[in-house]
């Protein structure tokens, strides 16, 4: 008996590491998550999503992995003395009981150095990393880029493969 007490000691607090650990990514829903078809032989693409937070605190998505890039980065586009560039972030903010879309022209997630070419229609799993050290897998699918899709501003040509990294 002596050693029940223990081990359901230890279960019960199992479990509740296990629902502290849920964190920010519980309270952060993902609406219409896509990634960006890229044209034959590109190396990068992007992934677009609205990210919400139910919770009362800020989320911080800090990080995001996928398994079909060897390098997935958090990143956002800048207005640099009129001229749109786009640059890797720290950290997005998904305000208290708001959201946030990661959008063309705005914050997004780029996959970059892709390990094989994407198809449309592919689903692609993307892991964000919250700063709690929760995380969310989002599965996204590959679509072709439409009108709709496209930043309103031209972005002025950039080139993401030149890019340091």
């Amino acid at each position: 008996m002596k050693i029940s007490i223990p081990l359901t000691f230890l279960a019960l607090a199992g479990f509740a590491g296990q629902l502290w650990s849920a964190g920010m990514a519980d309270q952060v829903s993902v609406a219409d998550p896509y990634v960006r078809l890229a044209p034959p032989g590109a190396k990068v693409t992007a992934a677009f999503m609205t990210l919400r937070n139910s919770s009362d605190k800020a989320a911080l998505v800090v990080t995001a992995d996928s398994a079909v890039a060897n390098v997935t980065e958090l990143h956002n586009h800048i207005n640099d003395g009129g001229v749109m560039r786009m640059r890797q972030v720290k950290e997005i903010v998904v305000p208290a009981q708001g959201e946030v879309s990661l959008k063309p022209g705005s914050y997004h997630v780029m996959l970059i150095d892709m390990k094989a070419p994407l198809k449309d229609g592919d689903a692609v799993a993307i892991t964000l990393g919250f700063a709690d050290g929760s995380s969310k897998i989002v599965e996204a699918p590959v679509k072709r880029p439409t009108a709709g899709m496209m930043p309103k501003r031209d972005m002025g040509g950039m080139d993401h493969s030149k890019m340091k990294h």
